[in-house]
């Protein structure tokens, strides 16, 4: 389908996210609401892989416990509907005050020392939240510093605009996944020092045997591909440690994994990000993106896996 074809035929549904984005989300949550009903209720999407996930993830937590971390797993996943949905629209005054940042300064000493940066995320919280960063940096993206993100490219151009705009609505840039460590070198020539962030959950791809360890009582391929970059471009490694303190309100922390990729062990950084992912979704489970089929292919620890 050709783009200003699917410009003409998406037109209704781009007015209605602009609409929905001018409202308060007081209003919003109320459509969330609705939502996780159609979802959970009524749709039932992807329930028998999310309880599965959950029951062998937690085997000591009760059938009860589950059902409650279940449901509050797709209020979740309804409220970041909304709120991404919101992201057209936000000002940037909301967005300090619904999502503050906590060790900015991390990211700001390293620019100062003209380093760059490569940051961890998860599908935890509200991803699509986390490129507001760049209105607690002393650096302004753009100007003195890039700011970016990885992106898988949707096969639907229309949706895959849609997502370029919202990820880009503080001003940092997204580099598409297959071309990143290309596009990361065209930035490094260009003498500004860059923070980019990888979402880097686990199961990886057939270019990626990943890095084995047990991980949620499965035994889990970690994507490796952002810890080789890091160690190809001797990068200071963050992870940006995303919770969830309200409906609506998030908080993220910037806690540092090393100064220098390139002097730490093979998997080491992958250890250290898992470890810290794993505590985070253990201290609240629901707000991590469970509908994932993420133990479909099986893995096994062993030496040889986990070198």
């Amino acid at each position: 389908m050709k783009e200003s074809t699917e410009k003409i035929l998406y037109s209704p549904l781009n007015a209605l996210f602009h609409l929905m984005a001018l409202m308060p989300l007081r209003v919003l949550y109320v459509l969330s609401d609705a939502l996780y009903f159609l979802l959970y209720r009524v749709v039932g999407y992807r329930r028998k892989i999310v309880r599965r996930n959950l029951t062998e993830s937690f085997p000591d937590k009760s059938s009860k416990e589950i059902d409650g971390i279940e449901r509050e797993f797709y209020h979740h996943l309804a409220d970041y509907f909304v709120e991404t949905i919101k992201l057209l629209h936000i000002s940037d005054d909301e967005m300090r005050r619904r999502c503050p940042y906590e060790g900015v300064e991390l990211i700001d000493r390293a620019f100062d020392e003209g380093r760059s940066i490569l940051v961890y995320v998860s599908h935890y919280g509200n991803w699509e939240w986390v490129p507001s960063v760049t209105l607690w940096s002393r650096y302004q993206a753009g100007e003195n510093a890039i700011f970016a993100q990885v992106y898988r490219p949707l096969k639907n151009k229309w949706f895959d605009n849609l997502f370029l705009r919202i990820r880009s609505r503080f001003h940092s840039v997204c580099f598409a996944k297959n071309t990143v460590l290309r596009d990361l070198v065209r930035a490094r020539a260009a003498g500004k020092p860059i923070i980019t962030g990888f979402i880097s959950d686990q199961h990886p791809n057939r270019n990626d045997e990943g890095h084995v360890i047990r991980f949620l009582n499965h035994d889990t391929a970690m994507i490796t591909g952002a810890e080789m970059i890091a160690r190809k471009l001797n990068y200071v490694v963050l992870h940006f440690d995303l919770e969830k303190t309200g409906r609506g309100h998030y908080k993220c922390t910037v806690r540092e994994i090393c100064q220098d990729a390139s002097q730490l062990p093979v998997g080491a950084i992958t250890d250290a990000y898992a470890r810290r992912l794993e505590q985070r979704i253990c201290a609240s489970p629901a707000y991590w993106l469970w509908t994932h089929n993420r133990w479909k292919n099986k893995v096994e620890l062993n030496e040889k896996t986990n070198k």
